[in-house]
This record gives C-alpha cells, sequence and structure tokens, in this order.
C-alpha cells in the first residue's frame, strides 16, 4: 500500500503546493482523497489519469477539496471506456455538488459529443453519499468512514482504508474528536491537515485566524497520533504555507507529543505501508 501527497497545498496559494489531495494505492484499488487544484497534475506526475481512478472520496465539500473536482470528472469521461461510471463518495450533499459540476459542463459536453463520433453520452458517474459508521469495498479494498468535527462545515468524514499489508486513516480539516481517535487507532499511517496556530496568530487577519477554531494544529496531530498509537504522522495542507527550511520546525512541534514517524514533504512525498 501506498500513500502519495498529490497536494499538500491549503486555499493560500502556494507555487510550490497543489491543492488537498491524497492519493492511496491499495490492492488493486487507486483511491483519491479530496480534489484540490492542480489535481490531474498531480496525479499525472504520480504516473496516474483520471481513467485509472478506482474511487474519488471526499471528506468534504469546502471549496479548496473540491476545486478541480470537474477535472477529474471530465477527465475520466474522455479516457474511460465508454459507460464507465466515475465513483465518487462524500457526505451528504455530494450529489447537489456533481449535479452542479455536470451543469457547468453542460455547454463543454454538448460540444464534445457533437464534434466526437464515438462520444454520445454525458459523463457517467456513480455518486454515493456516505455516513459514519458505513463500510465500503472499492477493488477489492475496504474502506471505512468516520465522522469526524469541521463545524459549522457538517457532515465531515475521514476514511480509513484496510488491506491485508495494513491501514491508512486519512482526515479532512477537523479538530480532535472521537470519531478521529477511532478512525486512528492502531493506524500504520495517519493523514491530518495541520495548521501552525502560533504563526496564524502572529498574522493580523482576522478571517484567517478564525480558522483556528476549526482545524488540528500540529500538537493536536501528533497528540490524536500518540494516543491511537498510530505507527507514521503524515503532516498535510499547511497553514500558513511552510516556509522553505522550516520542515524541521514543524516536525519539532509534533514530535513533542508523538515519538513515531513524521513525515512533512513537498506535493507528491510518498509513504508506504510497511513502512
Amino acid at each position: 500500500m501506498e500513500v502519495t501527497l498529490l497536494g499538500t497545498g491549503s486555499p493560500l496559494p502556494s507555487p510550490d503546493r497543489a491543492g488537498p489531495a491524497t492519493l492511496v494505492r491499495a490492492g488493486g484499488a487507486n483511491l483519491l482523497f479530496d480534489c484540490g487544484r492542480g489535481v490531474v497534475m498531480r496525479l499525472a506526475a504520480a504516473g496516474l489519469v483520471p481513467a485509472g481512478l478506482s474511487a474519488v472520496l471526499l471528506t468534504h465539500l469546502h471549496s479548496d477539496h473540491i476545486t478541480d473536482l470537474n477535472d477529474i470528472v471530465t477527465g475520466h469521461w474522455l479516457m474511460a471506456p465508454e459507460g464507465s461510471p466515475l465513483r465518487v463518495m462524500g457526505p451528504p450533499g455530494t450529489g447537489r455538488v456533481l449535479d452542479a459540476v455536470l451543469e457547468m459542463l453542460a455547454l463543454d459536453q454538448d460540444y464534445r459529443i457533437q464534434h466526437h463520433a464515438d462520444l454520445n453520452q454525458s459523463p457517467a458517474l456513480e455518486v454515493t453519499e456516505v455516513e459514519p459508521g458505513a463500510e465500503l469495498t472499492v477493488a477489492g479494498t475496504t474502506v471505512k468512514v468516520y465522522e469526524t468535527d469541521h463545524r459549522p462545515v457538517a457532515p465531515t468524514v475521514g476514511y480509513r482504508v484496510e488491506t491485508d499489508e495494513g491501514s491508512v486513516a486519512l482526515a479532512g480539516d477537523t479538530v480532535p474528536c472521537p470519531g478521529l481517535d477511532e478512525m486512528c487507532r492502531g493506524a500504520d499511517i495517519y493523514v491530518q491537515t495541520v495548521i501552525r496556530a502560533d504563526l496564524v496568530m502572529a498574522i493580523p487577519n482576522r478571517r484567517l485566524q478564525d480558522i483556528l477554531d476549526y482545524h488540528s494544529t500540529v500538537e493536536q496531530a501528533a497528540e490524536t497520533a500518540s494516543r491511537a498509537g498510530v505507527g507514521t504522522l503524515v503532516l498535510t495542507h499547511c497553514v500558513p504555507p511552510v516556509a522553505p527550511g522550516a520542515e524541521e520546525e514543524w516536525k519539532a512541534k509534533a514530535a513533542a507529543h508523538f515519538a513515531g514517524r513524521i513525515i512533512l514533504g513537498p506535493d507528491l512525498t510518498a509513504v508506504t505501508v510497511p513502512a
């Protein structure tokens, strides 16, 4: 099993980090978690195209996590065998988002259908709205759904991927909560979006400082990892963007609360199970 951080950025634009997106290759499944800006470019760099995805799984419907969902939909439609559906899973509201994406792309789809003789239908989508407690099977791989806490964004979910090789817990934006602890318990890899509260507080912007009450800090992610007994903590979606050369400073803040391996890398950082 391999976890690739396709995009480690956040809503704050970065020339080096694409928007939040994580690829998990597990067994025969290629699972894409969230679809931030630049996701298709990063997929290509990881050796995959949208048609090669087994499913897209959304943690929540904040814009930075679904910015390039439309690019995934179009790329899959044009590259996959006709009639092969793109599986998209996410919390309640996901169907509404996909309906809006298709409406946005309606003219584009008409143009392409008129131009290509072998293209005669709109994108085939298989949308599943999931609730905590659900257990999914994707290409023979088990994916379990857990409740997270990003209120007032609700509902939000995290996912745990399990195979004979091990387990990976993937959270989107959330503060520590019982569902997160349950999802992470004993996981080989725990991927968590994080903020640096000290740096955010130093920026005199009220709207930016508002994020402090619904994201995990680096320290909180490390505490969750320690409570849950995970093997490797992977930090992503860092706010503010990690300054060049500051990676060890961020990791040190986590290491004060978690004795396991800590990964903080650029886009396309890959972590395998077993390590």
